[in-house]
């Protein structure tokens, strides 16, 4: 019984090193030498003082600032330890009247837009943490942050196309606005 323990406590041993600990530490390596922006969360702003990722979305509420998708984490929005849809079907009551809730605050933010306000701005992402909003949502809000910021329309619009991402290669994904980037730019703007 000895001959098959024996070799059954050295391979654990072995593997134990090899799979928690040099795997690990060859993966951070790899990781901080050749994507160190990535690997440390692709946060924007300063070293000393970081304001955000551009991989997390962030709940702005101001009408200053453009809003971005939903959060469905609990129990605070964009909580990455709770990332996963609210898994409310579209028959859901309580996905009606949230999304109900949703289009309310749009619209009494805005009340003089009567345009048909775009889907990603009342529904959440699946992981509920999605950092980006289609450009047709970020074009739906200029008009608020205009006004908020008391900037003309056309320079707000015009900064919501510099800020559009293309899809990536030409062919991946689709055109999306990263929040987080746009706001900032627009207090770069203001400074």
């Amino acid at each position: 019984m000895i001959n098959h323990i024996k070799p059954a406590i050295l391979m654990l041993l072995f593997f134990t090193v090899l799979t928690g600990v040099a795997y690990p530490l060859a993966v951070t390596f790899c990781a901080q030498a050749l994507f160190p922006k990535q690997a440390n969360g692709s946060l924007l702003g300063s070293s000393e003082q970081p304001l955000g990722s551009e991989l997390i979305g962030q709940a702005f509420t101001r009408p200053e600032y453009f809003w971005g998708r939903p959060s469905a984490t609990s129990p605070a929005p964009y909580n990455g330890g709770a990332s996963g849809g609210s898994n409310q079907g579209s028959t859901n009551p309580a996905l009606m009247d949230a999304v109900k809730a949703r289009i309310k605050a749009l619209r009494d933010a805005d009340p003089s837009h009567s345009e048909p306000i775009p889907v990603d701005l009342v529904t959440a992402s699946a992981s509920g943490l999605d950092p980006h909003i289609s450009p047709a949502a970020a074009v739906y809000q200029v008009s608020r942050v205009a006004i908020a910021r008391h900037l003309p329309q056309d320079s707000v619009r015009e900064l919501v196309e510099r800020y559009t991402e293309l899809r990536q290669w030409g062919v991946l994904g689709e055109p999306r606005v990263n929040v987080l980037k746009l706001n900032l730019a627009l207090d770069k703007r203001l400074n």
